[in-house]
């Protein structure tokens, strides 16, 4: 995710690599653009590459909850399902993260 018109070159960089591989069909990408609430003259992008046949992840993420602070267990173990860690992975990350802002 960045602001549109404000991206970092490296970012650029690396979505070449990744445009590449979506060029030969090995990824898919979609990209979505939305206003920023707080500053309703500059956009952000959100930038979504998955393998062929999980396209229904990036769907599903426009419904996931949002990952600020506070967020409760289901939400972070449905994002952590989402992104394909499997229960007990989503598990041990909850339980030795070393506080709850680093989720």
């Amino acid at each position: 995710m960045d602001v549109v018109g404000r991206e970092l070159d490296i970012c650029i960089r690396y979505w070449r690599m990744f445009d590449t591989h979506v060029a030969v069909g090995r990824l898919i990408r979609r990209e979505v653009i939305e206003a920023i609430p707080d500053l309703p003259k500059l956009n952000y992008r959100k930038l979504f590459y998955a393998l062929p046949g999980h396209e229904w992840r990036v769907g599903a993420h426009a419904y996931a909850p949002d990952r600020t602070r506070g967020l409760v267990r289901r939400p972070r173990t449905a994002l952590g399902e989402l992104l394909g860690y499997e229960g007990w992975q989503i598990d041990y990350w909850l339980t030795h993260r070393s506080s709850p802002e680093d989720a």
